[in-house]
C-alpha cells in the first residue's frame, strides 16, 4: 500500500470508529505515520477527549491549543507532579518515583530548570559550533559508498552521543551507555530492549551510580561548564537524592539524546 493510500485509508477508520473508541496512544499510528487523522476528528469533535481503555489505562486527550495552553499554565489545577502521576500516560510506580523538573509543579520546576538552561543558550551553543561542524563532517566523510548501512546507528545516534558526551563531560569511550540509558529509560517490558521491569529498574540504577561517581569529582571540584558540575553546584539541585537526581539525568539524557536523534 502506498503512503497516501496508507493515510486515506486510516482517515476513513478514523472517521468511522465510535468517537468514545478513539484511543490515539497507540505506538502503531505513529511508527505509520496515520495518527493525524485521527487528531483532526477529535480537534473538531472532542477538542478534551476521555478515553477509557488504553494499555496505559484511561486518559485525556486536549487538542485545541487554547485548552493545551490552560491546561499547561494552571498549575494548581493541572499539576506535573511526578508522585501524582507526572507528565506521561504511563504512570511511575511509587516504589520507584523518579522525580525531574519537568515533572514537578513551579517554583521548584523553574529553580531546578533554570540551574542547566546556560548549557542551551545561544552563547554556549556558538562556543560548540566548530566541534558540532567538525564531527558531523568526520562522521559523514566515513560513510560507506555503495553499501546499505544505517543510518540512526551510525549518524544519529552517534552524532547526538558525542555531543552529549561533551554536554555532560562524560568519559568519551563510555559514551554509547547513555544511547543505552535513553533507550532503556523509554522502553517498556516486552519491547526487545528489556524484558522485564526488574531489569529496566537495575539498569538505571546502573546510570544512576556511574553518574554519581561523576558527581562525587565534580563536586569537590572547582563549577564547571558540564551539565554534572550544574547540578553539583546548583543551589536547587545540590542536595538532591539519589532518586531525584536520577530522574533529571533521565530527562537530561532523553533530552539530548533521544529527542535529538529522532
Amino acid at each position: 500500500m502506498s503512503s497516501a493510500a496508507r493515510i486515506e485509508d486510516s482517515r476513513n477508520i478514523a472517521y468511522d470508529i465510535p468517537l468514545s473508541e478513539i484511543n490515539v496512544a497507540q505506538a502503531e499510528l505513529f511508527r505509520t505515520n496515520t495518527m493525524w487523522p485521527y487528531f483532526e476528528r477529535l480537534r473538531r469533535e472532542d477538542p478534551v477527549h476521555y478515553c477509557a481503555k488504553s494499555d496505559f489505562g484511561p486518559y485525556w486527550s486536549v487538542t485545541k491549543y487554547k485548552d493545551i495552553m490552560q491546561v499547561d499554565t494552571s498549575h494548581q489545577i493541572y499539576s506535573s507532579e511526578a508522585s501524582l502521576g507526572g507528565i506521561t500516560l504511563r504512570d511511575q510506580k511509587q516504589d520507584f518515583l523518579m522525580p525531574m523538573f519537568i515533572a514537578m509543579d513551579p517554583p521548584k520546576h523553574d529553580a531546578q530548570r533554570k540551574v542547566v538552561n546556560p548549557i542551551v543558550a545561544p552563547d554556549n551553543l556558538a562556543k560548540l559550533e566548530g566541534t558540532i561542524r567538525e564531527r558531523a563532517g568526520r562522521i559523514l566523510d566515513s560513510l560507506p559508498i555503495g553499501e546499505t548501512f544505517d543510518w540512526v546507528d551510525k549518524v544519529s545516534i552517534e552524532l547526538t552521543t558525542q555531543m552529549l558526551a561533551t554536554l555532560f563531560d562524560f568519559p568519551w569511550d563510555d559514551r554509547r551507555k547513555l544511547t543505552r540509558w535513553s533507550d532503556v529509560a523509554t522502553s517498556v517490558p516486552g519491547s526487545g530492549i528489556v524484558e522485564s521491569e526488574e531489569a529496566r529498574r537495575a539498569e538505571l540504577l546502573e546510570c544512576a551510580n556511574y553518574f554519581l561517581n561523576l558527581w562525587n569529582e565534580r563536586v569537590n571540584a572547582p563549577p564547571g561548564n558540564d551539565l554534572i558540575s550544574m547540578l553539583a553546584h546548583g543551589e536547587a539541585t545540590r542536595n538532591m537524592d539519589k532518586m531525584e537526581f536520577l530522574g533529571n539525568l533521565v530527562l537530561l539524557i532523553v533530552g539530548g539524546n533521544d529527542t535529538t536523534r529522532n
